[in-house]
């Protein structure tokens, strides 16, 4: 039997915004089926990295797979961009993105807000839609708040609804952007036995976390970045347990005494 090649695969990333260079050459592996959490102090580069791979953030040089299919260039540098704009529809639909601010519409239902992008982007079928979107809506444990406004949800809520949208596009991998660090920790908790269910029902997640207890309970593997580069990594035990760098020591204890 073949062995599938990873979701998401950056080789040798570099990233930057004019003179500041954010990524500087980083590489990671997002096998199917796994949790990669992206951990570090803010500006280290970990949302852009995220941002990357989800190609809403141009990269400067080097590679990006999706499911071993390479991202197509054109231009070098600071001019480079995706050469196939059919490309990197097909794999945006199929990486689907939770942010720390909901960006739900204030406009529509929370069942709209579920609903709009596989009906409008992706041409399903409304019936089939709505019928998928009241599922995800009650696996994330607001089935009762189809019909009311975002504006009458909880935070902890919102971000139920936002994860909500995000798994009835039925994507390859989910992305999180600190899903949690604009709840207080009562909603936190909320959104965490989400992400953690999900993570037991094997589905590939790419993690951005300021959440150390989350990292450590449903990754499969743990990169720590550290301006622009991977400090260190490996499987959370080991990160959290036995950490093998000053940096990651340091960072790990004043998490701790936060």
């Amino acid at each position: 039997m073949t062995e599938q090649p990873p979701v998401i695969e950056i080789r040798d990333l570099h990233k930057s915004y004019g003179q500041l260079e954010v990524l500087k050459g980083v590489s990671m592996s997002a096998p199917r089926g796994h949790v990669i959490s992206l951990i570090g102090s803010s500006g280290s580069g970990k949302s852009t990295m995220l941002r990357c791979c989800n190609l809403l953030e141009d990269s400067q040089a080097g590679e990006i797979l999706f499911e071993g299919e390479p991202i197509r260039w054109k231009g070098e540098g600071a001019a480079r961009r995706p050469g196939d704009r059919n490309q990197v529809l097909r794999i945006r639909t199929n990486l689907s993105m939770v942010f720390q601010q909901f960006n739900l519409w204030s406009h529509m239902t929370i069942l709209q807000n579920v609903m709009e992008a596989p009906v409008t982007v992706l041409g399903r079928d409304r019936a089939e839609t709505e019928a998928k979107a009241r599922e995800y809506l009650a696996k994330v444990g607001i089935g009762d708040k189809c019909d009311v406004w975002p504006a009458q949800l909880s935070g902890g809520q919102q971000q139920r609804a936002a994860i909500a949208r995000a798994l009835c596009m039925e994507p390859r991998a989910l992305l999180f952007d600190e899903p949690t660090s604009a709840l207080d920790p009562e909603l936190e908790q909320e959104v965490v036995k989400v992400i953690k269910a999900l993570a037991e029902e094997g589905r590939t997640m790419l993690l951005v976390t300021h959440d150390m207890r989350l990292a450590h309970d449903v990754s499969d593997h743990v990169l720590f970045l550290h301006q622009g580069r991977i400090e260190e990594e490996g499987p959370p035990d080991a990160v959290f347990g036995n950490p093998q760098t000053a940096r990651l020591q340091q960072f790990l204890s004043a998490t701790r005494a936060a």
